[in-house]
Protein backbone atom coordinates (compact mmCIF):
# COMPACT_ATOMS: atom_id res chain seq x y z
CA UNK A 1 0.00 0.00 0.00
CA UNK A 2 1.56 3.54 -0.95
CA UNK A 3 0.70 6.43 1.12
CA UNK A 4 0.83 9.83 -0.35
CA UNK A 5 2.32 12.60 1.79
CA UNK A 6 -0.39 15.13 2.86
CA UNK A 7 -0.98 17.92 0.49
CA UNK A 8 -1.16 21.42 2.17
CA UNK A 9 -4.76 21.44 2.82
CA UNK A 10 -4.11 18.67 5.17
CA UNK A 11 -1.33 19.86 7.31
CA UNK A 12 -2.25 21.29 10.64
CA UNK A 13 -0.91 24.89 11.11
CA UNK A 14 -0.71 26.08 14.48
CA UNK A 15 -3.10 27.53 16.67
CA UNK A 16 -3.03 31.21 16.62
CA UNK A 17 -3.84 32.81 19.92
CA UNK A 18 -6.27 35.93 18.35
CA UNK A 19 -8.44 37.86 20.10
CA UNK A 20 -11.24 39.37 18.42
CA UNK A 21 -11.30 43.21 18.97
CA UNK A 22 -14.33 45.43 20.10
CA UNK A 23 -15.77 48.33 18.56
CA UNK A 24 -16.16 51.46 20.98
CA UNK A 25 -19.99 50.60 21.81
CA UNK A 26 -18.91 46.89 22.88
CA UNK A 27 -16.25 48.16 24.96
CA UNK A 28 -18.07 51.06 26.62
CA UNK A 29 -20.53 48.46 27.10
CA UNK A 30 -18.56 46.02 28.84
CA UNK A 31 -16.97 49.31 31.09
CA UNK A 32 -20.44 50.64 31.77
CA UNK A 33 -19.92 54.05 30.62
CA UNK A 34 -20.95 56.25 27.59
CA UNK A 35 -18.83 55.55 24.26
CA UNK A 36 -17.97 58.71 23.24
CA UNK A 37 -16.61 58.89 26.89
CA UNK A 38 -14.51 55.87 26.32
CA UNK A 39 -13.73 57.18 22.80
CA UNK A 40 -12.08 60.71 24.67
CA UNK A 41 -10.45 58.31 27.13
CA UNK A 42 -8.88 57.04 24.20
CA UNK A 43 -7.86 60.02 22.70
CA UNK A 44 -5.69 61.26 25.95
CA UNK A 45 -4.08 58.40 25.92
CA UNK A 46 -6.27 56.87 29.67
CA UNK A 47 -7.11 53.56 27.84
CA UNK A 48 -5.49 50.77 25.74
CA UNK A 49 -6.86 51.38 22.61
CA UNK A 50 -5.56 51.30 18.69
CA UNK A 51 -7.11 53.01 15.63
CA UNK A 52 -8.12 51.52 12.67
CA UNK A 53 -8.59 54.39 9.74
CA UNK A 54 -10.99 56.65 12.24
CA UNK A 55 -12.40 54.30 13.89
CA UNK A 56 -11.34 53.36 17.80
CA UNK A 57 -10.44 49.46 18.87
CA UNK A 58 -10.14 48.01 22.02
CA UNK A 59 -9.24 44.48 23.48
CA UNK A 60 -10.80 43.24 26.23
CA UNK A 61 -7.90 41.47 27.94
CA UNK A 62 -6.08 44.69 27.67
CA UNK A 63 -9.39 47.09 29.19
CA UNK A 64 -9.75 43.92 31.89
CA UNK A 65 -5.42 44.80 33.18
CA UNK A 66 -6.23 48.24 32.70
CA UNK A 67 -9.17 48.44 35.02
CA UNK A 68 -7.45 46.39 37.70
CA UNK A 69 -4.64 48.12 37.83
CA UNK A 70 -6.84 51.43 38.22
CA UNK A 71 -8.66 50.45 40.76
CA UNK A 72 -5.82 48.47 42.91
CA UNK A 73 -3.03 51.63 42.49
CA UNK A 74 -5.83 54.02 43.85
CA UNK A 75 -6.22 51.27 46.91
CA UNK A 76 -9.88 51.17 46.51
CA UNK A 77 -11.41 49.08 48.88
CA UNK A 78 -14.76 47.34 49.06
CA UNK A 79 -16.42 49.43 51.88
Amino acid sequence: MVQLAPDSSERELPEIGFEPVLNSEEAAALLQIHPKTLQRMARQGAVPAFRIGDLWRFRASALDEWLRSVVSSKGHSCR
